[in-house]
């Protein structure tokens, strides 16, 4: 979002910047990201070689599982380095900004007039990383505001600071 130096803001509020979120998500994302993604590969695998070995062997199949190996290991090796480069967040007392992805990036701002719910999510393989996800939500038909792979005290704080906000704001989040 950016806004035209031309545009003067209304009630003499200065518009909120859509930019580059202050903080990193918790270092052990990257080790959950590679657990997460080398169980995935290893089920891949899994799946294709009994049919290698039950299939006769044709020469393409060789191929294919040798492809699917390098595969996973460049996504094993690459994509939680680089998520974790990517992934950041920031509350501030006017907005909530997350930006996500590897592939595929996206930045996000809800002002926190906006924000209808507040929730803390730790999957089974989170909580053995002691990891939690934040979800924001607005009336935004673009789907709530995620932080994933927070460091489980973080997002315990973010939420109970959100919350108070949210309430001390007042209004119907609309």
């Amino acid at each position: 979002m950016t806004v035209s130096p031309d545009i003067v803001p209304t009630g003499g509020i200065a518009p909120t910047a859509l930019r580059e979120p202050q903080h990193r998500v918790s270092r052990r994302a990257r080790w959950f990201w590679t657990v997460r993604a080398l169980a995935v590969w290893i089920a891949a695998l899994a799946i294709e070689t009994p049919v290698f070995l039950l299939g006769g062997h044709p020469t393409w199949s060789y191929a294919v599982v040798i492809a699917t190996a390098a595969v996973g290991l460049g996504h094993v090796a690459v994509m939680p380095q680089w998520r974790y480069r990517v992934h950041r967040w920031e509350v501030t007392a006017e907005a909530a900004y997350t930006q996500s992805g590897w592939f595929t990036q996206e930045r996000r701002i809800a002002p926190i007039s906006r924000v209808q719910t507040v929730d803390l999510h730790r999957g089974p393989l989170e909580q053995l990383f002691r990891l939690a996800n934040v979800t924001i939500t607005t009336a935004s038909a673009a789907g709530p505001l995620k932080i994933h792979a927070l460091d489980t005290a973080t997002a315990d704080r973010i939420v109970e600071q959100l919350t108070a906000r949210v309430q001390a704001t007042g209004g119907d989040a609309t």
